[in-house]
């Protein structure tokens, strides 16, 4: 066999496995950042110009995370923010409006417990997507709620919605043992 016979098939062959194992590799990243993100995956794909631009920005999100310092809050202070829910909680039944006012602000303020910057809601809503991408529409939904009460436009059971989805935030934010990446990888 000649060696130009030889380069047809060998260079063919090196082309294929090779496109084959960038495949397998963009397909791990796509499934590990759709199992690592949940709901938020797909939320950043449709808002993004391409899938791969959209990957792009998760991993940023991820690299931005890993920076920070997220821990586990103390058992005394984990004691005093669950007392502060239950008074928000309790404080719903005479203000409403006031009460998600606070839970979004008592919120804001575990976060920044943890070791969340809570600077900008956008970018919130981007360094919480990392660890809880799941319940990240529960925040969503909640400050647009918060919004509509500061104007008065908020139902008693939009209002009452907003307390729930807070909660769920609030709850994976206080009780998830605040393991963070580095802490688990």
């Amino acid at each position: 066999m000649s060696t130009g016979t030889l380069l047809a098939i060998v260079i063919p062959i090196v082309v294929v496995v090779a496109l084959i194992a960038v495949a397998l590799v963009l397909f791990r990243r796509r499934r590990a950042l759709r199992e690592r993100f949940g709901p938020e995956y797909e939320r950043t794909v449709d808002g993004a110009d391409s899938r791969l631009a959209a990957e792009r920005e998760l991993s940023t999100r991820e690299k931005r995370h890993d920076k920070l310092d997220i821990k586990p809050l103390p058992d005394g202070v984990r004691a005093r923010y669950s007392r502060d829910w239950d008074d928000v909680q309790h404080e719903f039944v005479d203000r409403p409006e006031d009460a998600v006012h606070d839970a979004d602000r008592l919120v804001t303020s575990l976060m920044e417990a943890r070791g969340y910057p809570t600077g900008s809601y956008d970018q919130q809503l981007k360094d919480l997507s990392v660890e809880h991408g799941r319940t990240l529409e529960h925040y969503r939904a909640a400050h647009e709620i918060d919004m509509l009460g500061t104007g008065h436009k908020a139902t008693t059971e939009q209002l009452r919605s907003a307390m729930v989805h807070y909660r769920a935030l609030f709850d994976e934010l206080l009780f998830d043992g605040g393991q963070s990446r580095r802490a688990t990888a």
